[in-house]
């Protein structure tokens, strides 16, 4: 299926919401004309836009409109087709926006009520925990209107307002551009790391011991994958370095795909050719490769072969020679070692590698095996350590970005 014209503009000024699906709900003020233009602000920053116009908004706006900003088709009534939970339903989008949001919506998702393909989106996002942004829009004597007040207060703990600025009698919706900067915000663009050009490994390495077997390692990519998402979230900009792993690539990154170490390190050297300001090699590297893998299959019908294998050279032992100021982090795995020996080994790479943040982690306890989604990591500079203690690895990711924005900072 071809493109859509208007998605030609995605990413075109940041992807901080690469892979994000937003659903942009436009109810019947008179503002409802610049919900086009903040629909096409989320998507130059890489966004999927999804819009639910209520019927007084299409009213003053055709839904064709909406369809013409987005490329996508505009939810103006609920159908067989469950719009409400294709969009608000546990992890179906990623934010939910009402701009502008009248007393009359706001009112509805106070108390409950969902009569409209807005309300209801709305009545399903809340209760799935999508995270929910209003701009309020009215005449200054309804937003002070009791009721109003109420069903303000009564929300204000479980979704996001954005504060209208109040001329001319009236409670005018916030600036597209205002709404911007709240979701970028939101979903967790850094000005400290906005711009940042930023190289990444990740993933395991194949070694080739002929031309259909390999040594490798049980590296899926996940906990790469995910840093590289959140730093693109935070505005920086990804070149990410990417072995054989299972996870599915990082939205908003430009992605290398390789196999083998020799591949890797070559990548990384030729990539940094230009100037990067942070490197981070997350990558199962293979520790050894084949002295020489064979051309040809080796026959199955062989009681015993040998296989002699060489060390192979450490990429981020590398790093500082070719760009001396580079942020460099590191990553090291090791299996059942005490915290003490960890953080040893930790401080070791970080001395040979010149490096600024070694982080660690022991992959080898039960209780990673059971659950790989979690982990524990150190992280280990010149001068202390810091434990994350167990979480999930989506969080394990922004514990390790802030350490990172606290030391670019500083």
């Amino acid at each position: 299926m071809d493109k859509h014209p208007s998605l030609d503009i995605v990413g075109s000024d940041g992807t901080e919401f690469a892979g994000k699906k937003i659903v942009l709900c436009i109810s019947g003020s008179v503002a409802a004309y610049k919900a086009i233009e903040l629909a096409r602000l989320f998507m130059r920053h890489g966004a999927d836009v999804i819009c639910v116009a209520s019927k007084a908004a299409t009213n003053l706006i055709k839904p064709s409109y909406f369809k013409w900003a987005t490329g996508n088709e505009v939810i103006t009534q609920l159908t067989g087709e469950l719009e409400h939970i294709k969009v608000a339903d546990y992890k179906q989008s990623d934010l939910i926006v009402v701009y502008p949001c009248t007393a009359n919506t706001l009112g509805k998702l106070a108390n409950g009520i969902d009569d409209t393909p807005i309300s209801t989106v709305l009545s399903v996002g809340l209760g799935s925990k999508i995270p929910i942004i209003i701009a309020l829009a009215m005449h200054e004597a309804m937003y002070e209107n009791p009721a109003v007040a109420k069903n303000i207060e009564f929300l204000k703990k479980k979704i996001d307002f954005i504060a209208p600025s109040f001329v001319e009698g009236k409670a005018k919706a916030a600036e597209p551009d205002e709404v911007l900067d709240f979701v970028l915000k939101k979903l967790g663009s850094s000005s400290i790391l906005r711009g940042k050009k930023v190289l990444m490994t990740a993933g395991p390495t194949i070694e080739y011991i002929d031309p259909v077997r390999v040594i490798t390692n049980q590296s899926s990519g996940k906990t790469g994958v995910l840093l590289a998402s959140e730093l693109v979230s935070t505005g920086a900009k990804v070149t990410f370095i990417y072995g054989p792993g299972i996870e599915a690539s990082p939205k908003g990154a430009k992605v290398i795909r390789v196999e083998t170490s020799r591949e890797m390190s070559d990548v990384v050297r030729k990539e940094m050719k230009q100037k990067f300001d942070i490197v981070i090699l997350a990558a199962a590297v293979s520790d050894y490769t084949l002295e020489k893998p064979s051309k040809t299959k080796i026959k199955s019908d062989l009681h015993r072969i040998v296989l002699k294998l060489k060390r192979v050279p450490k990429i981020i032992n590398q790093i500082k020679k070719i760009q001396k100021d580079v942020f460099l982090v590191g990553f090291k795995a090791e299996t059942n070692i005490s915290k003490e020996k960890l953080i040893s080994l930790a401080r070791k790479k970080l001395k040979e590698s010149n490096a600024e943040l070694i982080i660690v982690n022991d992959i080898g306890l039960e209780k990673y095996k059971k659950n790989p989604n979690y982990n524990n990591i150190i992280i280990v500079d010149s001068k202390k350590i810091i434990q994350s203690g167990w979480k999930k690895k989506s969080e394990i990711v922004r514990f390790i970005r802030k350490e990172i924005e606290r030391q670019i900072s500083t």
